[in-house]
């Protein structure tokens, strides 16, 4: 019988993208945390929309998930400048 490759299952479920940006390790820190926060986001969506998480504990944790990436961003050091 074939064992599981947690690797494998590890990246199906955590699936992370290439970093393209400017090369800076806060830059890279901030992209995992975001690539992250994304993830869970779509966790919580999908359990408020096949009713197994009612819409105010969805946003709660929402809500709570978006205060950690503004804090993980100001610790960071992460500017607002929008160019690339």
């Amino acid at each position: 019988m074939l064992q599981p490759n947690y690797e494998d299952k590890n990246s199906f479920l955590y699936p992370r993208d290439r970093y393209y940006g400017k090369f800076q390790p806060n830059n890279l820190v901030f992209n995992a945390n975001l690539q992250e926060f994304a993830q869970k986001i779509s966790y919580i969506t999908s359990l408020e929309t096949g009713g197994k998480l009612s819409p105010e504990k969805a946003f709660a944790q929402i809500e709570a998930l978006w205060k950690q990436l503004e804090d993980s961003k100001n610790k960071l050091g992460i500017s607002r400048d929008l160019t690339v």
